[in-house]
C-alpha cells in the first residue's frame, strides 16, 4: 500500500478529464485523481450522485477489486461504482490516507458530520490552519438519533478525504463511549480516538454530604481496582503539595480530597477499566484517549483535575486529551456564556495540569459556536487545544435548505418547534419558544435569520434526531429531502460551512 498515489501530472490530469467529459452527464472533483497500479481513480458526480470511477490506463483492463458496472468512455472502457461500504473498505486497503490516524498532542479540531456530507467542506476549512482534522466523530447518542453506524460516519469521511486529495491525516472520534461494547463497535469500524463518559460514575450530590455520609461513601469506594486503601489514599495525598508551573499551589483540605474522591473515585476506576480493556483486547490498534469530566452539574475545580489526572497517571493511564467542565454556560450552537476573565485565568491553570501529566490536551465540548472562548484560547497560545463540533454544520445545512428550499425549511423550523419541548429534555439550554417567530409568517428572504438568533438556533439543534430519524408522520421523508437538496446545491452548502467554520478557526491564528 502506497501513501502518496495522487496525480499531479497534468498530463494524466487531462487525460482523466478527456475520459470522463465523454460520458453523459458526468463532472469531476479533479483533486480526487489518484494511481492504483494500472488504474486510475477518480470521483465524478451525476446528477445528485457520486461514483468511484475506474479508468484502466490501457483502456480495457476494469479487473479490480471495486465492484461497480462498466461504462462506455469512447475508446476506454470504464467502471462506474457506487461510493458504498464494501467499496470504502477497498478505498481503505489501498489508499493509506483514507484510512484515521492519530491525532496526538496537537491541536485538533473535532468535525461532527450528522448528514455525512460535510467532510469536503470541513477539510476545505481547516487545510493551512495548523489543526488536525477529526472527521469522524460521532456519539452514540447521535449514532441512534440519526439511525447511522460508525461504519457509516467512517465510510463518509474516508471518501471525503479521496474526494479532497487530503493526504495530512484525519483523526476518528468514537465520542462519549460508556460500555466496552461501545469500544468494540468503533475499533471494528476503525475508529483511533475514543472518549471516555464516565458521566453515569460521577457523584454529584457531594457538596450536600455530611462528614459522615462523606466518610461511608469513602470508603466504599472501588479500592482493589483503584490499587489503593482508604486509609493509605488519604494520608498520601494529604501530604503530597503540589505546585504548578503557574505557581499555582495544590494544597487541598482532608475535607476537599474526600468530597473530590467521593465525586470521582468511581470514574477513575471505570476509566482504568475501559482504558485496560482496549489496551488489552485490541493490543495492535492504534488507539488515543479522551476523558470527558465535563457533564457534571459544577465547574472542575482545580483540585478535581488534579487528583483524576494524578491518580489516571499513577494507575498507568495516559490521555492525549481531558475535558473539563469549565465556568460559565456551554451551550449547543451559541457562544459562551459567563466570565471570560474567570475563564481565561482557569483555563490557564487547567492548561498547567495537563502539563504536569504529559502534555495532554484541553478539550472543548459543546465548542461549536463558541467565538468569545476561541478568541481567548488563540490570544494565550499555550498549549494544545482539542475542540468538539457537531451541531453547528447541520445547522449550516439547515442555512442552505432556508436559501434554496424556503417552503421546505419552514417545514422544518416549524416541526422542531412542535417537538422542542420533548427534544430538550437532555439538553442544558435556555432557548425559550416565545421568542420564535412562526415561520409561516417569515418571508423568504428573512428565513435564513433563524440561524442567527440563539433561540432559534437551540430550538433547531436540539430537534436534529426527530427531524432525521423519521419516526414521526410529519417528519418521515424529511431526511431524504433535505439530503436531496444539499445535494442538489452543494457548491452553497460547501461555502456556508467554509465560511462559517472560517470563523470557528481564524480566532486561533493570533
Amino acid at each position: 500500500m502506497s501513501t502518496e498515489q495522487q496525480v499531479t501530472d497534468q498530463t494524466v490530469i487531462d487525460k482523466v478529464k478527456d475520459t470522463v467529459e465523454k460520458l453523459d452527464g458526468f463532472s469531476l472533483y479533479e483533486d480526487s485523481i489518484h494511481e492504483d497500479g494500472n488504474h486510475l481513480l477518480c470521483i465524478a458526480r451525476k446528477g445528485i450522485d457520486k461514483f468511484l470511477l475506474v479508468i484502466p490506463e490501457d483502456g480495457k483492463n476494469t479487473d479490480t477489486e471495486f465492484s461497480g458496472e462498466t461504462l462506455d468512455a469512447g475508446s476506454a472502457t470504464i467502471l462506474k461504482c457506487y461510493l458504498s461500504h464494501k467499496n470504502a473498505e477497498v478505498l481503505r486497503s489501498k489508499f493509506d490516507f483514507t484510512n484515521a490516524v492519530l491525532v496526538g498532542k496537537t491541536d485538533s479540531y473535532g468535525f461532527g458530520d450528522r448528514l455525512g456530507n460535510a467532510g469536503p467542506a470541513h477539510l476545505r476549512a481547516v487545510k493551512g490552519t495548523g489543526f488536525k482534522p477529526v472527521l469522524a466523530q460521532q456519539s452514540i447518542r447521535e449514532l441512534e438519533r440519526t439511525n447511522r453506524t460508525p461504519a457509516d460516519v467512517m465510510d463518509a469521511a474516508s471518501w471525503s478525504v479521496f474526494q479532497e486529495g487530503f493526504h495530512e491525516g484525519f483523526g476518528a472520534d468514537g465520542d462519549h463511549l460508556k460500555t466496552t461494547e461501545n469500544i468494540d463497535r468503533m475499533v471494528k469500524a476503525g475508529y483511533t480516538m475514543f472518549t471516555i463518559d464516565p458521566s453515569d460514575y460521577v457523584v454529584n450530590e457531594v457538596t450536600d454530604m455530611s462528614r459522615e455520609e462523606l466518610e461511608k461513601d469513602y470508603d466504599k469506594l472501588p479500592w482493589a481496582d483503584l490499587d489503593d486503601e482508604p486509609e493509605d489514599f488519604l494520608e498520601r495525598v494529604k501530604n503530597e503539595k503540589a505546585e504548578l508551573r503557574t505557581g499555582y499551589k495544590i494544597e487541598p483540605t482532608e475535607e476537599e480530597i474526600l468530597q473530590g474522591m467521593v465525586k470521582y473515585g468511581r470514574v477513575i476506576a471505570h476509566t482504568r477499566m475501559m482504558a485496560e480493556y482496549l489496551d488489552t483486547t485490541y493490543p495492535d490498534h492504534p488507539a488515543e484517549l479522551e476523558l470527558s469530566v465535563d457533564e457534571t452539574d459544577a465547574p472542575t475545580t482545580l483540585f478535581e483535575h488534579y487528583l483524576v489526572a494524578s491518580e489516571l497517571s499513577r494507575l498507568g493511564v495516559e490521555l492525549v486529551s481531558l475535558a473539563p467542565r469549565f465556568c460559565g454556560d456551554f451551550e449547543k450552537g451559541i457562544d459562551f456564556k459567563g466570565d471570560l476573565e474567570q475563564f481565561r485565568t482557569e483555563y490557564v491553570e487547567h492548561l498547567a495540569i495537563a502539563d504536569k501529566f504529559g502534555g495532554y490536551k484541553l478539550s472543548v465540548h459543546s465548542g461549536s459556536d463558541k467565538f468569545s472562548v476561541y478568541e481567548v484560547v488563540g490570544s494565550l497560545n499555550l498549549g494544545a487545544v482539542h475542540v468538539k463540533t457537531a451541531g453547528t454544520s447541520y445547522l449550516e445545512a439547515l442555512r442552505t435548505i432556508a436559501e434554496c428550499e424556503p417552503d421546505f425549511f419552514r417545514e422544518i423550523m416549524a416541526f422542531s418547534l412542535k417537538r422542542f419541548n420533548e427534544d430538550k429534555k437532555t439538553y442544558h439550554i435556555s432557548a425559550e419558544l416565545d421568542k420564535v417567530e412562526d415561520p409561516m409568517k417569515v418571508s423568504e428572504g428573512e428565513l435564513t435569520k433563524y440561524l442567527d438568533d440563539n433561540h432559534a438556533r437551540q430550538v433547531l439543534h436540539v430537534a436534529y434526531g426527530s427531524v432525521l430519524s423519521g419516526d414521526f408522520e410529519e417528519s418521515k421523508d424529511f431526511k431524504q429531502r433535505l439530503m436531496k437538496a444539499l445535494e442538489e446545491n452543494e457548491d452553497l452548502h460547501y461555502q456556508n460551512l467554509e465560511k462559517h467554520f472560517d470563523k470557528h478557526l481564524s480566532p486561533f491564528a493570533q
